[in-house]
């Protein structure tokens, strides 16, 4: 075949090449179930024979003309074999996360006019069923997982008939590399969804331009589970599958730690605050130890927290270093399957003193940059160690430009900007000006004239009473470090000073209140005791010397619940969603500035 443009053409490109056992493999009654690029090829043509013939088709091939399909699913094999199924019918795949809110579902299906939905098991179908009656253009709900009452996937193989299989090809070779490949709708943080449209051109530019910053060679092994409805870990997917590394399916994130175990992977995606929560299990088991053995943990680790990339350590350091990575860096490694070769974070800043660590122990961590409108890579920190930078998220990939508006907002242009916002054009005409540059919304810096940097969101900085400008993600990611905050939000817009809701850790507060003899261990009692709060002032005002006075938190409140998807106070992505977290939390930011009996943090 000639060279691949359009995402389905992954199939084809390995059969041609090296097909693989386990192209895609994932949990069925405990066992691993491991599916052949043969397998994959028939299911797909299957499974799209059997779709046009459920009615399931291209259209007139405009954006608003072609049937759409959602799939509101877990990680899974299902999950890119209906994908592609979709794609090669010239039908439009519009994911969805599980997670999301009856309101925003009905939106959505009601928005794109859905046509065929299929769901992950029986929670989802009730929800889909749900608002069904509200959409006129749904006419059927399909299951993955067997569902009393319900119609399975499996079904509609066995439509499939010769004539529908000609179609499935004529169709396929019809469609172009710059067609429409799917439609995926921003969760956002304030607002209603917005349905980004991402043709085969924006993905497989990203997905070629993206392939030299991953780890080289072949026989790899991937495990997924990071939600494949974002941009980021379907795009990666596909750059498994271009490359022909084996994609296994993560069964929930509760069974990540012993999956990793399991399949021994050479690589994964993740977020950064999934990799918080890795870097926190391993804290509390060093924590455990006694004698030499915690010594020789704390020692291992303060080197890490040294550790400098492209620079020449000194062979002290190294020696130092390597003896580290012998008796305590290898133990973490196994705990990640040991042959991990790189993980790759994005979709939020992540603490640049955990990238150090982990890089020190010997995995690397590739921090990227993107957005769902730019599908998603812009730039990279790469697998080669001298195309990387602590603190930034890389050099920019190939084919993509970037400039730094005046007010300091990247501007991105590249065959990777996106088609426009569905049904939106005045939208896209606020994002997308002057001949193509992308409006990314971010803040940042080009640093040593090739490294990327963001210091901010355009729209989460705000200004006080005073005027002054403060940037609260550099605040944020800075008192992450400490192992006493799980989570913050610094706030402060028109107001005379800045605060912060503070969420401490829970496991780590009680730990530190048990040694000061402290009796209760309920969270909600222990953030509201004297001696409790005075240690968060002495600890905030330890990390206030890393900031200018305007930038400095002189108030605080601490809340005893952690913030989740499910209690909508975090995106999918796990990003905070400000706007909801300011309104949940009105009393408590209230408190911040009217509680004259609270001390300021000096």
């Amino acid at each position: 075949m000639t060279e691949p443009r359009r995402l389905f053409d992954c199939i084809d490109y390995h059969l041609q090449r090296k097909p693989l056992p386990d192209m895609f493999a994932g949990k069925e009654n405990g066992q691993w179930r491991k599916y052949s690029t043969q397998e994959i090829r028939e299911t797909v043509d299957t499974l799209s024979a059997g779709l046009l013939n459920l009615g399931i088709g291209p259209g007139d091939m405009t954006a608003e003309g072609r049937d759409k399909v959602t799939i509101i699913c877990k990680n899974r094999p299902e999950w890119l074999i209906i994908d592609m199924a979709v794609q090669q019918i010239g039908a439009v795949l519009t994911p969805v996360y599980p997670t999301i809110s009856i309101s925003e579902l009905e939106f959505i299906l009601q928005d794109a006019q859905v046509k065929l939905v299929i769901v992950n098991d029986e929670d989802l179908y009730h929800k889909v069923q749900h608002v069904m009656p509200n959409i006129p253009s749904l006419k059927e709900i399909y299951t993955i997982e067997k569902v009393p009452g319900a119609k399975q996937w499996k079904e509609i193989l066995p439509l499939a008939d010769a004539a529908a299989a000609t179609r499935v090809r004529s169709i396929a070779d019809s469609i172009r590399y710059e067609d429409l490949a799917t439609i995926i709708y921003t969760s956002g943080t304030t607002g209603k969804p917005k349905g980004v449209m991402l043709s085969h051109r924006n993905i497989m530019s990203n997905v070629i331009d993206c392939i030299p910053c991953f780890p080289p060679g072949n026989d790899m092994r991937a495990l997924s589970f990071l939600p494949l409805n974002h941009v980021f870990e379907r795009m990666v997917s596909y750059i498994y599958l271009f490359k022909g590394t084996a994609i296994y399916y993560a069964e929930s994130l509760e069974t990540i730690g012993d999956n990793l175990k399991e399949v021994q992977p050479t690589m994964f995606t993740t977020v950064p605050r999934l990799l918080e929560k890795v870097y926190d299990k391993i804290m509390a088991k060093g924590a455990e130890l006694r004698g030499i053995k915690r010594k020789l943990f704390f020692w291992a680790h303060d080197l890490a927290t040294r550790f400098e990339i492209n620079k020449n350590m000194g062979i002290g350091y190294r020696l130092q270093l390597a003896l580290a990575n012998k008796i305590i860096f290898s133990k973490w490694r196994e705990a990640l399957g040991n042959r991990l070769l790189c993980i790759v974070t994005g979709g939020a800043a992540c603490q640049v003193r955990l990238i150090r660590i982990f890089t020190a122990a010997g995995i690397p961590i590739m921090e990227g940059y993107g957005l769902t409108e730019t599908s998603p890579v812009i730039s990279v920190n790469r697998y080669q160690e001298k195309d990387r930078k602590f603190g930034t998220v890389g050099p920019l990939i190939d084919n993509i430009e970037v400039k730094i508006a005046e007010d300091g907002e990247i501007l991105c242009k590249g065959p990777n900007i996106m088609m426009g916002y569905y049904k939106r054009p005045d939208l896209t005409a606020e994002s997308i000006t002057d001949g193509g540059w992308y409006h990314t919304g971010d803040i940042g810096m080009i640093d040593e004239g090739r490294f990327l940097k963001i210091t901010d969101r355009k729209k989460e900085m705000f200004k006080t009473s005073g005027g002054k400008y403060v940037a609260p993600l550099p605040i944020e990611n800075k008192l992450k470090e400490s192992p006493y905050i799980e989570q913050i939000m610094v706030v402060g817009s028109e107001r005379k000073f800045v605060g912060a809701l503070i969420v401490p850790s829970p496991s780590n507060l009680k730990d530190w209140a048990r040694q000061q003899g402290i009796q209760t261990t309920n969270v909600a009692e222990l953030v509201r005791d004297p001696k409790v709060i005075r240690f968060y002032k002495d600890l905030v005002e330890s990390f206030n010397t890393y900031f200018s006075h305007v930038e400095q938190i002189k108030k605080f409140e601490l809340l005893p619940d952690e913030w989740s998807v499910e209690t909508g106070e975090m995106t999918p992505k796990l990003s905070l969603k400000r706007k909801v977290i300011m309104e949940k939390f009105q009393a408590a930011i209230e408190r911040i500035y009217h509680d004259t009996r609270q001390e300021t943090v000096s």
